[in-house]
């Protein structure tokens, strides 16, 4: 195993300078409370500030304010109040980098890894030793441009790779291979609706343009060793990324973190990355400016950049606190940086990492020792032809053909990269086959398809997601075999079990319990031994009975609500006996409600 560990020295040279400069930063001044209101007094109100204010306390605050001001650090901990965002606009714009989905890197035949022994999957190249060369790996490509495509971007015949310099120590060539001047595809756009999450300022939907798609090699990883070492694993060098830069035309905190979370979605929709932000696998800088509402549409605010947000509340928290931020700095007659900012997670304001370089100081220029790309217009239509359906799609089929509520829809189509969705199909195809085995079921119950894959998605999302939840447990299909829930649902609609039976079944099951679902209910005495009409009346009679006042309140005032109150104790009084549909019809027939639902 090979760590490159990086030590102080005292030639300027050294890699661990620059590792120690770029992560302590610059230092952050911060106001008081106190400070910040005497700023707001002293510009509106003159007169009152003399009064309440000591004379010396009122210079100190004014020099502070200067220095802030000169700085352009002014905190952002008293927020923004609403006044004040009614006059400026925010405007943002993303930079996604996700991982490809490929078994090789990018210039090299090295594999990629995710969690492996540090330094085990690097070749000579990813070192950057004199001599070596890149080798481009064809099949790197082909989950770009499915990426692309979901995206509606215009796959370019011909596209080039480009030399980005700069000199960080966790890119040991001095320079990252990326696409500046012909990258794979340009174009496209990516529709974001109001079930999306996106801020109710922007209504029902609101489209975000896709200015290009290119290809581009990762970094090593950093893992820093205070108080002034770092180590480096350079497995993840050149590990082949696909960068997906929009156009700037967010501007709400709420609808960018939407965005960032729907492209996530739809890569991992067409398999075109290898995990989502949970995992590593997709990082997103975030462009922020403001600008008064007074100004020219087109006369954009400086810009600073927030880089490497791992999370989806990340991105809304950093973009609001940058915000803020710039909102004070402008009103405090300072003036917005070009900068490179950081974010930590849970932190009130973003941190200067260092200034922002521009195209000049990356010194792009064409890779000599890579050819041009060359994309076939049949291959393009070959990869068109395979591309399953976008999450939009899925989430459509599934409210319309199966009746789901859209949240639920969107849960399965989003949640676990796509396998839970995986999972819900094979319970569905399972049950199926199943209801035709069973003897003796209930025909009503089980025809009609919309009522029982509403049940078998309520089963998969929130009982099994209970379960998930409360052990801590990631989600696995081989915790419950598709075909084990898939008969407790039926045993369930079929009234041979009751409800609490079927969450015990299923709970035994996730716990490990090696017997079939059969033998555990016949050990178990978990079967459903009907009770007779009469036996259903007088049970819901004499709790009735036992409660004269809030029959009048069900019967007379219209508090339906409390029909629940007696359901519950039947199901109880009943020990597994009750089905809780007809114990409601059973108090629904003694009440006088067998009209109302």
């Amino acid at each position: 195993m090979l760590i490159a560990l990086l030590r102080d020295a005292k030639d300027p040279n050294c890699l661990a300078r620059s590792v120690r400069w770029y992560h302590h930063g610059v230092s952050r001044a911060s106001l008081t409370k106190s400070s910040l209101r005497a700023r707001r007094l002293l510009q509106t109100q003159a007169h009152a500030t003399t009064d309440n204010v000591p004379f010396r306390k009122q210079l100190k605050d004014e020099a502070k304010q200067r220095k802030h001001v000169a700085r352009g650090t002014v905190p952002v901990k008293a927020g923004i109040v609403d006044e004040q965002l009614a006059i400026w606009e925010l405007t943002v714009g993303l930079e996604i980098h996700a991982q490809l989905n490929t078994d090789r890197k990018l210039f090299s035949d090295a594999l990629t890894s995710i969690n492996v022994q540090p330094n085990s999957h690097v070749a000579l190249f990813d070192f950057a030793l004199p001599g070596t060369q890149p080798i481009f790996q064809k099949g790197t490509v082909l989950p770009a441009i499915r990426a692309a495509l979901a995206l509606g971007c215009q796959i370019q015949r011909r596209s080039q790779f480009d030399r980005k310099h700069y000199f960080y120590a966790d890119q040991p060539a001095g320079y990252q291979i990326t696409q500046y001047y012909q990258p794979l595809a340009t174009g496209g756009k990516i529709i974001l609706n109001d079930f999306d999450g996106i801020a109710q300022e922007d209504g029902k939907s609101v489209e975000i343009e896709i200015q290009q798609v290119q290809i581009e090699q990762d970094t090593a990883k950093t893992l820093l060793q205070p108080p002034a070492d770092a180590m480096l694993d350079f497995n993840r060098v050149s590990h082949p990324l696909v960068e997906i830069i929009t156009k700037p035309q967010m501007h709400q905190p709420k609808t960018a973190a939407a965005c960032v979370k729907k492209i996530q979605t739809l890569l991992q929709a067409v398999y075109a990355v290898t995990a989502g932000m949970e995992l590593g696998g997709l990082r997103a800088d975030v462009n922020v400016s403001v600008r008064r509402k007074t100004q020219p549409q087109s006369a954009l605010g400086q810009r600073t950049e927030i880089k490497n947000l791992s999370t989806i509340k990340a991105v809304e928290d950093a973009i609001i606190a940058e915000r803020n931020r710039q909102i004070l700095v402008l009103e405090s007659g300072g003036a917005i940086k070009g900068e490179t900012r950081g974010w930590t997670l849970g932190a009130s304001d973003t941190v200067k990492l260092r200034g922002k370089e521009g195209e000049v100081d990356y010194r792009y220029m064409p890779d000599p020792d890579l050819a041009p790309l060359l994309i076939s217009d049949r291959l393009v239509a070959k990869i068109s032809e395979t591309l399953p359906h976008f999450p939009d799609q899925m989430v459509e089929e599934l409210v319309q053909t199966l009746g789901l509520t859209r949240k639920d829809a969107k849960t399965l189509v989003e949640l676990d990269d796509g396998r839970r969705l995986d999972y819900f199909d094979l319970v569905r195809s399972d049950f199926v086959a199943l209801r035709s085995q069973v003897k003796g079921h209930s025909q009503v119950a089980t025809t009609d398809e919309k009522e029982w894959s509403v049940i078998i998605a309520n089963w998969v999302l929130h009982e099994m997601g209970g379960l998930l939840s409360s052990s801590e447990t990631a989600f696995s299909a081989d915790r419950v075999p598709s075909k084990d829930l898939a008969f407790i649902i039926l045993m369930l609609v079929t009234e041979r079990i009751t409800g609490r039976t079927a969450k015990q079944l299923l709970a035994k099951k996730f716990y490990g319990d090696a017997r079939d679902i059969e033998s555990i209910i016949k050990e178990g005495n978990l079967g459903l031994e009907h009770l007779s009409e009469e036996e259903y009346m007088s049970m819901a009679r004499k709790l009735l009975d036992g409660h004269p006042a809030m029959v009048v309140q069900i019967k007379e005032k219209g508090q339906i609500g409390k029909l629940g109150f007696f359901m519950g104790q039947m199901m109880r009084k009943g020990e597994g006996k009750v089905v809780a549909q007809r114990a409601e019809s059973t108090l629904k027939k003694l009440l006088g409600l067998t009209n109302q639902s």
